[in-house]
């Protein structure tokens, strides 16, 4: 018997919840539920016996295929195709925006641009994206969509678990061509799938990825409306992830939560939502073993533009990475009728735009390989190599930011009661690694200023002589 998802992934701590197992069991006894923490994770209705191990063949974080072997199947034989180990495969770069949906959209609109004129040319019959479902208990869900309208309402960002399995089982029942948006675990999960399901294979002719640092929990979003004023998270009906602020610049984005009543809270980036994303509160263990940033398996794949030229217009821009020849077609096209504004950019200011997330899924990723291994946990074969000589400040931080990982899910539990979670007293208990973080920065600073100093006083010396 072959080994399965429950005994390989789910046991040890590493599944994303994405749902691919479950929509491809051929007995149809795997489902998708939230655990405690609020993620989504497979499970088990009975004990599995055909063990013929589909399910971790399709898994993104078993040890299967990596992106780089898989992007060089799927896109390496295309005519002017490039690669760098930090992009994967790619046709062009650019920067750019939607006249028309940039001012709704998280950044600029871009992904909403393409997915509407795709079925609005009839390129495509359905869109598979994450859309809002006024449900307090689940806010959000993938969801199979038809017309521009529908995928205008699901425009913006979702930091919110959705899983395939039900899309999965639709589209082999469904014939048409989809458009599918993800995450690069996401991403990778559909491209295992369609090696084994033919139907998959045909019927997803589009993949729209976007750029990831982490997934996050349902009690992030619990703990974010909590922050912003919501005092009984149950009639929480909705969130608007970025909202965007004319007085602000596009990185300081608001999150906006109404409730049942039609009361709306509203918490800005730099008011603690920032304190609980980059401190990775609220993130599934299977986020530390990723090494994807750019989403190599999607024919496009969409990002915001974390750059000084860029970031202060409060409006959003998008950067691109394209893969796929139509999709170059289809933005060039865009461009002649005036409904986009597009410009080539560089891909090495691509790759600046995400310099952080690159550090923490490849430098940090390689050592905290190296802590999973000293502990004797399951760990997945990476294209980083498990490393110990990080720096002493990086190390720290890294180990600092998995204790923040695993005690802000526990303490959550802990001052959650009766959908009321006791702010103050969660945010003072983790207030000490916070402290520690901000020594961290000043030592880094510190650290930096030296370096500096020595680097001048070499050149300065030089020219003496």
């Amino acid at each position: 018997m072959k080994p399965n998802v429950i005994d390989e992934i789910v046991k040890n701590d590493l599944c994303i919840g994405c749902g691919t197992c479950a929509g491809l069991c051929p007995q149809k006894i795997l489902k998708i539920q939230d655990n405690e923490y609020g993620e989504y994770v497979s499970s088990e209705t009975k004990a599995c016996d055909s063990g013929c191990g589909l399910c971790l063949e399709v898994c993104p974080f078993s040890n299967n295929e990596n992106e780089t072997q898989m992007g060089a199947k799927i896109y390496g034989s295309t005519e002017g195709m490039k690669y760098l180990p930090e992009t994967g495969y790619y046709l062009d770069s650019y920067a750019g925006y939607s006249n028309e949906f940039r001012q709704s959209s998280a950044s600029g609109g871009m992904a909403t641009w393409l997915l509407t004129n795709l079925l609005k040319e009839g390129i495509v019959d359905y869109v598979i994206c994450p859309s809002p479902q006024k449900n307090p208990e689940k806010l959000f869900s993938f969801e199979i969509l038809s017309d521009e309208n529908s995928v205008k309402a699901a425009s913006g960002s979702v930091y919110y678990p959705v899983e395939m399995s039900e899309v999965i089982q639709k589209i082999m029942e469904v014939p048409g061509r989809y458009a599918i948006t993800g995450l690069p675990c996401f991403i990778k999960a559909l491209r295992l799938a369609a090696q084994k399901n033919r139907k998959l294979r045909e019927r997803i002719v589009f993949t729209i990825g976007l750029v990831c640092g982490q997934m996050k929990s349902k009690n992030y979003t619990k703990y974010i409306a909590a922050l912003a004023g919501n005092d009984d998270l149950k009639k929480v009906e909705s969130v608007y992830y970025r909202g965007k602020s004319a007085e602000k610049p596009a990185s300081n984005y608001y999150y906006q939560f109404t409730n049942v009543c039609g009361s709306q809270y509203k918490v800005f980036w730099n008011e603690g939502v920032s304190e609980a994303w980059v401190n990775r509160w609220f993130t599934p263990n299977a986020c530390n073993y990723c090494d994807d940033v750019f989403a190599e398996l999607a024919d496009v794949t969409f990002m915001d533009a974390w750059l000084p030229e860029y970031s202060k217009d409060s409006r959003g821009t998008n950067l691109m990475l394209v893969r796929l020849p139509k999709i170059l077609a289809y933005i060039q096209k865009g461009v002649e009728k005036k409904e986009i504004k597009v410009s080539e950019i560089s891909v090495e200011k691509v790759i600046q735009s995400q310099a952080g997330v690159l550090d923490v899924k490849r430098e940090q990723l390689s050592y905290r390989l190296n802590l999973a291994r000293q502990k004797k946990r399951k760990t997945l074969e990476k294209r980083v190599k498990t490393r110990s000589d990080i720096g002493i400040l990086k190390k720290r931080e890294v180990r600092l930011k998995i204790r923040m990982q695993e005690e802000s899910k526990e303490l959550f539990l802990e001052y959650y009661q009766n959908y009321t979670l006791d702010i103050k007293t969660f945010r003072d208990r983790m207030h000490p690694y916070i402290k520690q973080t901000r020594q961290l920065r000043l030592l880094g600073r510190f650290a930096f200023l030296i370096c500096t100093i020595k680097k001048i006083s070499k050149v300065e010396g030089k020219k003496d002589e």
